[in-house]
């Protein structure tokens, strides 16, 4: 049974993809697919590059737009890194927090996850914060643990009130950008254990009203059997969301 209590919500993080041009073209192709698309929020996540193209692109549209990460400073000597005022300045209404690449290839740790958020949610900005398991992590059997310790050390500072207004992704790592994708059961059974630690740590009203996006290899061929399972809420689209057919495609599941 689809959980319609629940809004489901679709997002696409671009990557390392996409200049400014190439951005403006997705978005003339992709907002006519998905103009009557009035049954899920839809969210595009771009490089920092290309924020303000698509925003420019997006506008007038009911498609939103994300940055792919953010420091949790206001400002300050930080080089490289992008600050929430920025990424609203630059047209943003999300942002993308503790995705695994991230924390596997830039360091990205639960408690920076923590500080992220807060400094995201102070901001006006709703975040997608990732958790998930590694193959040998899973292989270990180590799934429930490895969800419960990115869970509580990326969330469980925040108040009830901050909690109301996030967004969860569960990212199985083995399963990005690998063509494995987790089999829907697989993949609800996670949503479903997060569903208990969101209701352990704040309450179960709340943990109900959580929405859980699943993000692994989501294609237009699997996207329909995911969105079938109760827990799941919806998606963060990777590789399928660089072209405007097939994301449109996840969208319309």
């Amino acid at each position: 049974m689809e959980n319609r209590a629940r809004r489901p919500v679709i997002a696409g993080n671009w990557k390392m993809f996409k200049t400014r041009l190439e951005a403006r073209a997705f978005f003339e192709a992709f907002r006519p697919l998905v103009a009557e698309s009035k049954h899920c929020d839809i969210v595009v996540a771009p490089p920092f590059t290309a924020l303000a193209a698509a925003a420019e692109a997006a506008r007038g549209s009911a498609i939103g737009i994300g940055g792919q990460d953010m420091h949790w400073e206001r400002e300050g000597a930080f080089t490289g890194a992008i600050s929430a005022r920025m990424l609203i300045d630059a047209g943003c209404r999300y942002v993308i927090i503790g995705h695994s690449e991230r924390r596997q290839y830039f360091g990205e740790t639960d408690e920076t996850v923590a500080r992220k958020t807060k400094a995201a949610l102070e901001s006006g900005l709703t975040p997608i914060v990732c958790v998930g398991e590694t193959l040998a992590e899973r292989e270990a059997d180590r799934t429930n643990e490895i969800l419960k310790r990115q869970f509580e050390g990326g969330l469980g500072a925040l108040t009830a009130a901050e909690f109301s207004r996030i967004l969860l992704a569960y990212e199985p790592v083995w399963a990005i950008g690998t063509g494995r994708t987790a089999t829907p059961e697989i993949a609800a059974e996670a949503h479903g254990h997060i569903r208990k630690l969101a209701a352990a740590l704040f309450t179960l009203e709340q943990a109900s009203a959580l929405r859980i996006l699943y993000g692994g290899s989501v294609r237009p061929d699997n996207i329909k059997g995911l969105m079938a399972q109760a827990d799941i809420d919806g998606a963060l689209v990777g590789g399928a969301s660089l072209d405007a057919k097939s994301f449109a495609a996840i969208v319309n599941f």
